[in-house]
Parts: structure tokens; C-alpha cells; sequence
């Protein structure tokens, strides 16, 4: 597990020893108030800084705001850094959810799209392309009849959060905070679908919570793609293990629940 030295420490004002945080998938660390995480891509952490940065707070969410290095840069020795922001996560709050995704998207929206999104190449950014794209098909039976019911989607397309779900956090008397922003360039409906396929699949939310989204623009077709994208990126995990991807037993009920809104 990679841990951020003396020097990172230093460098970002961070005191006292790190101890590891849950989530960010086990590489996040907490050093006194200070949140310290690999880079993965440079642009893009001093890129989502500096927007972060900008954001105004208001009565409907928090930002864990990033901390410059000594240097003035978002970024030392491969590492960057935000503010520890109070609360904890509660994925079972999902329009609460909802509701924070809806007033990110707006504090996002006038913001333009950065060229380094179409740079990106991991599991995420391969399945989400695949997701969109008509042409793709699978040789899986379940991918394959979700891709087959795609139809174009008109809708304009902003910076969104594509993970927000498991990245709030609740505090009694301050509003949800929103921590370790995904950036992704899609329609701010898909946000929200993202947000009900995992509520769906993971967190016992039922088929009323796709009914509740219905009055968002081109819905049925955004909540295809939505659980489209988290299969593929699981899909595409399974596949860099060298391993053989089959279905999640969750996916198929939910895929049905999907396919009857289309």
C-alpha cells in the first residue's frame, strides 16, 4: 500500500501520523484534518482542484475543498490533498443523494468541458464510452439485450459527478458533503442514474426509486446507459484480473426493472 512520506506530509501542512481511510479504494489517507490520495493523472487533480476550489458552499452541500503544497500547486511528489470534511458515508440515502447530485450539477454548470476527459483510459472510462456507444454489442447474452435497446440520446450533455452515491458524507446539522468527485461529461439525468443503479443493486432501494427519476430528461434511455457503465467497469476489472465475467446475481433483476422503463 502506497503511503505518503514525511515530505508529502510536509509539503501539504498535514500533522500528525496517517492512518488509512475507508473507501478510495484503500489508498486515501487521513493526516490531522488533511485527506491525502495517490494522483492518478495529473492534469485531471490539478484540473478538479482548482474547480473545487471556485465552487461557493450553500445550504445544499459542502465541498472538501483541496490544499495547495507549500509550492502553491495542487500536486507534490505524486500526491494530492483536500480538507477532512466532517460526517459519514450512508449510501442508503439515496434521494437525499439525488438532491446533492441535482445542486452539484448546477454549481458545475456553466463550467466547460476539459480536454484530458477524452484522454482518460481505465476500467471507468472504457466501460462508460462502451456504454454509450450504438455500435458496441457483447457476447454476453444480459449486456447484449441492454445495448440492443439503446436509442440515441438528445440531451445536452455538462460536468457531473459519476460516483456520487458512496461519496457523501452526513453530518447532523450541516448539509452533505461531497467527497472524491468523478468527473465525467454526460447529461446531468445520467448522474442521477448512476446514483439509482447503485441504490438498486447494492443498497436494497426498490423499484419506486426508478419511478421517482421519471420526470428527468430521456430517463429510461440514461438509466440503460447507467447500468450499463457499472457492468462494463465490473466487467473490465474481472478482465485485467484475467478472469471470466459473468453477471452480478443483482444485475439481472435490476436490468429487468430497467428494460419495463424503456
Amino acid at each position: 500500500m502506497q503511503t505518503p512520506t514525511e515530505d508529502v506530509l510536509a509539503a501539504f501542512g498535514a500533522s500528525g501520523g496517517p492512518r488509512p481511510l475507508d473507501g478510495g479504494q484503500g489508498r486515501t489517507w487521513l493526516a490531522g484534518a488533511t485527506v491525502l490520495k495517490p494522483v492518478d493523472l495529473a492534469v485531471e487533480s490539478r484540473w478538479r482542484a482548482s474547480v473545487l476550489d471556485a465552487l461557493p458552499e450553500t445550504d445544499r452541500l459542502r465541498i472538501a475543498r483541496p490544499v495547495r503544497a507549500a509550492s502553491g500547486d495542487w500536486v507534490h511528489g505524486g500526491w494530492e490533498a483536500s480538507r477532512h470534511a466532517a460526517g459519514r458515508t450512508d449510501p442508503t440515502r439515496w434521494d437525499e443523494a439525488l438532491e446533492v447530485g441535482d445542486a452539484f450539477c448546477e454549481a458545475l454548470a456553466a463550467v466547460p468541458k476539459p480536454s484530458f476527459l477524452d484522454e482518460r483510459d481505465n476500467r471507468w472510462t472504457r466501460a462508460d464510452r462502451a456504454a454509450w456507444d450504438l455500435a458496441a454489442s457483447a457476447d454476453e447474452p444480459l449486456l447484449d439485450r441492454l445495448m440492443r435497446a439503446r436509442t440515441p440520446v438528445a440531451a445536452d450533455s455538462q460536468l457531473v459527478h459519476g460516483d456520487l452515491l458512496g461519496n457523501l458524507l452526513y453530518e447532523p446539522g450541516l448539509p452533505p458533503a461531497v467527497i472524491d468527485w468523478a468527473p465525467y461529461w454526460r447529461p446531468a439525468a445520467w448522474a442521477a442514474a448512476v446514483t439509482v443503479v447503485d441504490a438498486l443493486c447494492w443498497h436494497g432501494a426498490d423499484a419506486a426509486l426508478v419511478e421517482r427519476g421519471s420526470r428527468r430528461e430521456q430517463w429510461p434511455q440514461l438509466l440503460l446507459r447507467a447500468l450499463l457503465f457499472r457492468m462494463a467497469t465490473d466487467r473490465e476489472a474481472v478482465r485485467e484480473g484475467g478472469g471470466a465475467w459473468r453477471p452480478h446475481p443483482a444485475h439481472g433483476p435490476v436490468a429487468d426493472l430497467v428494460l419495463a422503463a424503456v
